[in-house]
């Protein structure tokens, strides 16, 4: 299995890709949570590692600070990066649209 680092700003729509949103647009969430992805990485199989909620991605600091998003999560995966985002990003949109309709 892959192991690998999942930053929060990876998945946010609101972050440029020359700062590091790694999934399209039109996949991405806004202001996702390291919660919700903890909890989307788990529900779709993954073995979450290690949990920082702390942590920021260097690539952040020449933004705004209400874009600064902490929070990082170490995964192992069968599938690569870009896959596993794409999956962690589908299960937090499903999360999301789970809770309002409650």
């Amino acid at each position: 299995m892959k192991r690998f680092v999942i930053w929060t700003n990876e998945i946010d729509a609101r972050i440029p890709r020359k700062y590091g949103r790694e999934v399209p647009k039109n996949l991405a969430v806004n202001k996702p949570t390291l919660l919700e992805i903890v909890d989307a990485a788990k529900t779709i199989g993954l073995n979450v590692i290690e949990i920082d909620d702390k942590a920021l991605n260097p690539r952040l600091s020449a933004l705004d600070d209400t874009l600064k998003v902490k929070g990082r999560i170490i995964v192992e995966s069968k599938h690569g990066k870009s896959k596993t985002l794409k999956l962690i990003t589908q299960k937090v949109r499903e999360f999301r649209k789970q809770h309002r309709k409650k």
